[in-house]
């Protein structure tokens, strides 16, 4: 079977439910990280307040508390890390099971459809969390990184490698988080693309609700109300 054939398993309905999600998946990301000036995103304000911190850990003793800080942002991206590969290792069994997943489609009066199908789809929900999982183990080892950076940063605040090394952790930072960020994005879309099992139009309808959610969050929720207020980052 050559890929046109395998191609005509879908409708072109289909086609544009998956153009739509990669789609979303990759804008809404751009926008996030390249805001415009009059509508800032609750990433970028973050990434501002990750360099005040590091600026004020220079004169911070002792220094645990940024310690401990560094330290539950890299349990984050291991735990996230974690669940992502025993959902990959579903997935892949699940590759190797087409059956069950045409016998509940059956029950549920989806549909019927070739083994092949069933695969290409699941296949896009592992490649999309494949991502996520490689996005948190770098933010993971990033976090190290910076972690590392910081116990280098001289104990004197007059040392002329105090603020430049401060400076380099907070961009090492910042670094760690947007691929943390990147990773949860990849992982809301790998949630949404199982709504193509039941059909284009469920990927779609699933697809704008977590392009919404994600815009939300972004840039008209109330924690961004909350960090613009009282902020010296105002928006131009």
């Amino acid at each position: 079977m050559n890929w046109i054939e395998r191609a005509a398993f879908f409708a072109p309905l289909d086609y544009a439910a998956l153009g739509l999600l990669l789609g979303a998946w990759l804008w809404i990301g751009w926008k996030i990280e390249h805001p415009s000036p009059q509508r800032r995103s609750v990433s970028q304000m973050m990434d501002n307040y990750r360099r005040d911190w590091m600026r004020e850990m220079v004169t911070r003793q002792p220094r645990m508390f940024d310690a401990q800080v560094v330290a539950a942002m890299r349990q984050g991206s291991t735990f996230f890390a974690s669940t992502t590969m025993i959902a990959i290792g579903g997935g892949l069994a699940l590759l190797g099971n087409t059956e069950r997943l045409a016998g509940v489609a059956s029950d549920l009066a989806i549909g019927s459809a070739p083994a092949l199908v069933w695969e290409i789809k699941i296949l896009v929900v592992v490649l999309l969390l494949a991502n996520a999982f490689l996005k948190y183990v770098w933010a993971h080892r990033l976090f190290g990184y910076c972690a590392v950076l910081m116990a280098s940063v001289p104990n004197d605040p007059e040392d002329p490698q105090a603020y430049p090394r401060a400076a380099q952790s907070a961009e090492i930072c910042v670094t760690a988080a947007r691929s943390f960020n990147r990773g949860l994005r990849a992982t809301y879309f790998a949630l949404a693309s199982l709504a193509w099992f039941l059909g284009p139009i469920a990927l779609m309808l699933s697809t704008i609700i977590t392009f919404g959610v994600l815009y939300r969050r972004e840039f008209a929720s109330q924690s961004r109300t909350i960090l613009i207020s009282q902020s010296p980052y105002t928006e131009t």
